[in-house]
Parts: C-alpha cells; sequence; structure tokens
C-alpha cells in the first residue's frame, strides 16, 4: 500500500535524525517529537497494515479526564499511530501487531513515554496525570523490568547525570536481550550533546543478535563505524567541490596549512548565525600563512547559496557540491547537524572535531608557538 511506503519513510527520516543529531538538547528533542508526531498524524493514519495477532491495551491514569493519548512506534517495526480514547481517566484499545514492537505514549502536553508489546500481550497501565514520567505499565517482561527501573530511580531522589548513567549502563549489561536495554542506551548515552561512541559501543558488544538486528541498533553501529573513520587522528578523505566560481577545490590548495572546514547551509538558521564566530576568526587569522579557512554548504540551490555569502560577508573559500545532506565529503567526516567543523592539520590529519570559538583559538595559539619553536630551532642551527 502506497500509504504505508509513506509512513516508512517518514518515520526512518525522523528516527534517524532524532538519534544521530546528537548537538540538540534533550529538551528540544522532546518538542520536535512531539511536533513531528502531531504533524504526521494524518499520514499515518493511512498506516493501517493488517497483522494476522493483536494486543490489548487497558488502563486507567487518574486526573487525566477525557482525553486522547496516541501511540507510536519509533521504527519501521511499527511504522503506524494509532490513538486510545480517554473516558473518566479510563481507555481501552486492541490494536494489530505480529512481533514485539517498542512504541511511545504521546499526552496533549507533550509528555512521551516508552512501552513494549508483543502480539497476544494484554497490557496494563496505571498512574497519575500528575506524574506521566513516572507510570506503571504491566503485561510481559519488558514493561515490567522497565517499570522496576523507574522505581529505582524514583527512590534515588534528584540524582546526578553520572548516577543515571552508571544505573541504566548497569542494567543493559545485565539485560542483553531486553527492548529497554535500547530504550535506556539511546536516553542516557546517544541523546547527549558529545555521546561516548567508544561506551556506546561497548555497551552493545555483549547485546544479543535479535537486538542487534533491531532497525535503531543496526542504524547505530552503522553510525559509529562512519564517527570511527573520521575520528580525531585519522586522515581525512580526498575532497574536490566546486567554488562560487567553478573552479574545483581540493585539500592541495592549502598546501602546508591548517584547514578549519565550516559546515553550514543558507536555510539553516543556526549555521547562519554561526557565521559570525567564522568572520572574527578570519578577520584575526587572515595574514596568517600555515592557516586557512573553508566553508562548506549544504545548499541545494546556487542562487541562495551565493546570495547567502554575500549577505554574510563570507570572504574566505567557500564551496558546495548543490547535494545538501548526500554530499561525499559530509558522508565521508560523519557530518550529522550543522553547524559544524573539522580540523585538518598539514598532512591532512584531523585534529579538531565541533570546536567552540574558545577551542579554535586556543588552537591557532598552540599552532603560533609551535610555529615560532620551529623557527627558533632552525635560527639555532
Amino acid at each position: 500500500m502506497p500509504g504505508i511506503e509513506i509512513c516508512r519513510a517518514f518515520f526512518f527520516i525522523h528516527t534517524k535524525k532524532n538519534y544521530f543529531r546528537s548537538s540538540v538538547s534533550e529538551e528540544e528533542i522532546h518538542m520536535k517529537n512531539s511536533y513531528f508526531v502531531y504533524f504526521l498524524l494524518i499520514i499515518l493514519s493511512a498506516c493501517n497494515d493488517k497483522k494476522s495477532g493483536t494486543a490489548s491495551l487497558n488502563g486507567e491514569i487518574k486526573g487525566l479526564g477525557n482525553d486522547t493519548i496516541y501511540i507510536y512506534g519509533v521504527d519501521e517495526m511499527y511504522d503506524r499511530m494509532d490513538t486510545l480514547l480517554v473516558e473518566n481517566d479510563k481507555f481501552s484499545k486492541t490494536v494489530s501487531l505480529d512481533t514485539l514492537i517498542a512504541a511511545r505514549l504521546l499526552f496533549s502536553d507533550g509528555t512521551q513515554y516508552p512501552f513494549f508489546m508483543d502480539e497476544g500481550n494484554k497490557i496494563q497501565i496505571k498512574g497519575s496525570a500528575a506524574e506521566l514520567n513516572s507510570l506503571e505499565i504491566s503485561g510481559n517482561t519488558p514493561n515490567e523490568e522497565f517499570s522496576a527501573f523507574q522505581k529505582e530511580l524514583k527512590g534515588l531522589g534528584t540524582p546526578s547525570e553520572k548516577v543515571l548513567e552508571d544505573k541504566a549502563g548497569k542494567f543493559i549489561n545485565e539485560h542483553h536481550s531486553s527492548l529497554v536495554s535500547i530504550y535506556l542506551l539511546d536516553k542516557y548515552f546517544v541523546q547527549k550533546e558529545k555521546p561516548d561512541y567508544a561506551q556506546i559501543k561497548k555497551l552493545t558488544e555483549h547485546m544479543t543478535g535479535e537486538l542487534k538486528d533491531r532497525p535503531y541498533i543496526d542504524e547505530l553501529l552503522n553510525h559509529i563505524q562512519e564517527e570511527e573513520k573520521a575520528a580525531i587522528g585519522k586522515t581525512a578523505p580526498y575532497f574536490r567541490i566546486p567554488n562560487p566560481k567553478g573552479k574545483q577545490i581540493n585539500r592541495s590548495n592549502f598546501k602546508d596549512q591548517y584547514l578549519l572546514i565550516h559546515f553550514w547551509a543558507s536555510w539553516d538558521t543556526v549555521s547562519r548565525d554561526s557565521n559570525a564566530v567564522y568572520r572574527r576568526i578570519y578577520k584575526q587569522e587572515r595574514k596568517n600563512k600555515k592557516f586557512a579557512l573553508l566553508g562548506v554548504s549544504l545548499d541545494m540551490n546556487k542562487d541562495t547559496w551565493q546570495k547567502a555569502i554575500k549577505a554574510d560577508t563570507l570572504e574566505w573559500e567557500q564551496v558546495c557540491d548543490f547535494s545538501g545532506w548526500n554530499a561525499e565529503i559530509v558522508k565521508q567526516l560523519a557530518i550529522k547537524t550543522l553547524p559544524a567543523n573539522i580540523l585538518l592539520n598539514p598532512f591532512g590529519k584531523i585534529e579538531g572535531k565541533d570546536m567552540t570559538e574558545e577551542a579554535i583559538k586556543k588552537k591557532l595559539k598552540e599552532i603560533e608557538n609551535t610555529e615560532k619553536e620551529k623557527q627558533q630551532n632552525k635560527s639555532k642551527k
């Protein structure tokens, strides 16, 4: 059915963006998830892929009154949305499915809560509208495991981020085949400003093949593999991209220089704002023969790109192949969010990634001092 294919495409894009755009905060992810789900409600209503089995959901959330709760899957294993109509705090629903899936309950205030269901399950949901982040869900092992985990966290009061990570990591290491482990991995380790991919990879090592075959883990491990190829210390791949005049720019254009590559796009407000940072850096370092700046745009339209270059007064070299996120250099350097930057040394090795303005200036100072030492050593010989 065409509706099913549309849904799968939308959910794939949604899942990939949320899981791997690590620069956004948890609050931003929360808001964007909610807006995305509401926006797709009409489209997803077409996704009525008939399944051979069913599961039932029954529950009572005190204080919820008369409301609507949405159920949506987190990947293509449950690529549709269902609704739970709440009357006087209670609700009941039979849903079609034929495999164990991870899903979310989406409440009208934007709160999302994970749960799990399989063919033949009788899921019971209990809680209070005042504490939608602490529901008690039973009916199968994953729900009971997660409810127990949440209860343990609640008993800790206000735990630190480190304590939460330790608790989540302990659960993952002790539950190699639980869908809850995937949820906790994403929540406490992946959805961070700077995920520790070595730690994440280690946490997935002992997961069963069944979990590793899940779309999310498969995507995550592929992403980590990409990140490892573009890690600090690795040699950056060859690139050849045209500038506004059509001249092909490559690494040899910056021979014997440290090269700071800035990824941006005219359509991305945050990266447009970040151009101010690079204007300051360029102004400060424009006479530095050992340093160069290169802007790589993810624009798809040449005219829009060139107007943005002019409007933002970007005087350093700019390139774009108008492939957007499909640009070869974007894939090779594992760029997943805008703005982004990568610093290459004169030998083409990656020395820094996603550096702040302060970090860039500190690195440039180190480079300056290193060059001075070299000159001094030469003069002594």
